[in-house]
């Protein structure tokens, strides 16, 4: 008898463990491939990697060679790259990557570039678009048609409504019409029962020059646009071309609810910082980018009010920087690279609070930094 518990009590066991490992060989494999950090060995960065949706960028110090770099990256957890994590590789130009899930259904290809100094251009014409996710990403070419910028938007928050099903219907988009050739559209929407949901209720286009941190697009939401990318020029105006049309109806957010304001038009803006990069603040964000207060800033170019009006035709805009009291730049920093400037659009002004009138319409084309030369640094 008692050797038939025994046998029974050892079945359970066997059988109890057969249960739990087959539980355990049951959960699903993690479908996810992403790059979540990147770094370089050494002392070489001139600031964090930037990082956003199928690209990463490393900023490299002045002198700093790029033929021979290793990135090393964080993935999301079981995925894998090839080439590895650590490869030695040349990036004269931009490489590519791809991360496979650890499930191996999924993959995603990166590209990888390394910018050795400021290779910003100072025209922007938003004739190339690719189409990511759903929506439009605007970059920008140089001579040799290498890309030298992407410009980020919200359309990667305005996914997650559900409200855009094609690129148009996004919050920022590529149209034809422009002052010359394709322009930037970008059009203030609601953000339906989701963003009723969230008390976010209403959204406006946008593009900047920066990144669009979609993690905290939700939670924190002024501080998921990042502005800014090194400069080593002194910028002395904001020119371009812009149409705009006001939706007809202004409302302010009250929660999840728009409430009309009898009255108001809505505004569009457009603006420019130039400022210093420091790693406490390597970027700007939406709760800071305008401060008065922010001692990075070193001169900013915003439209004014009285210019910020309905236009039925391309209207020019010419826009100087303005510096703030006591502010100078140092050249030894700015031949480092020490400096960032951002560019930013948006359909609505108080599109920041979920504020403004769902259809607003702002178009931009032919924007170009006007910025002092080596002579006039002598």
């Amino acid at each position: 008898m008692r050797y038939i518990m025994k046998l029974i009590k050892a079945l359970t066991i066997v059988g109890l463990l057969s249960f739990l490992s087959s539980c355990i060989q049951k959960e699903p494999l993690n479908a996810e491939c992403d790059i979540t950090e990147a770094s370089l060995p050494g002392d070489v960065l001139n600031r964090a990697p930037l990082i956003e949706n199928d690209k990463v960028i490393f900023i490299l110090k002045n002198g700093v060679s790029v033929t021979e770099l290793s990135p090393e990256f964080t993935l999301t957890p079981g995925a894998t790259i090839e080439p590895p994590s650590g490869t030695t590789r040349n990036f004269i130009v931009p490489q590519k990557y791809t991360v496979t899930s650890e499930d191996g259904k999924w993959h995603k290809d990166y590209t990888v570039e390394a910018q050795s100094g400021n290779t910003l251009n100072l025209q922007y014409d938003f004739e190339h678009v690719r189409l990511y996710n759903g929506y439009d990403v605007f970059y920008e070419v140089n001579s040799n048609g290498d890309e030298t910028l992407a410009w980020a938007s919200g359309n990667g928050g305005f996914k997650l409504t559900g409200m855009g099903s094609a690129a148009n219907e996004y919050l920022t988009f590529q149209i034809d019409n422009g002052k010359s050739g394709k322009c930037a559209s970008l059009v203030t929407r609601s953000t339906g029962g989701f963003g009723a949901l969230a008390k976010k209720p209403l959204a406006a286009g946008n593009l900047f020059i920066g990144k669009f941190n979609i993690a905290t697009a939700m939670s924190k939401p002024l501080e998921s646009t990042q502005f800014g990318t090194p400069f080593n020029a002194i910028p002395r105006y904001l020119t371009g071309y812009y149409q705009y049309t006001p939706g007809e109806e202004y409302c302010q957010a009250d929660g999840g609810k728009l409430v009309p304001v009898p009255d108001k038009t809505d505004k569009f803006n457009i603006y420019a910082v130039f400022f210093e990069a420091t790693p406490e603040m390597e970027m700007l964000d939406g709760t800071n980018a305008l401060s008065p207060d922010n001692e990075n800033i070193i001169a900013v170019a915003e439209i004014s009010d009285a210019d910020r009006v309905p236009a039925q035709h391309w209207t020019k805009f010419d826009i100087p920087f303005v510096y703030r009291q006591g502010k100078n730049i140092d050249l030894d920093k700015l031949a480092e690279g020490k400096y960032s400037i951002t560019i930013v659009f948006s359909s609505s002004i108080d599109g920041d609070y979920f504020s403004g009138a769902i259809g607003s319409t702002l178009l931009i084309d032919e924007v170009a930094l006007e910025c002092l030369s080596s002579d006039d640094l002598k």
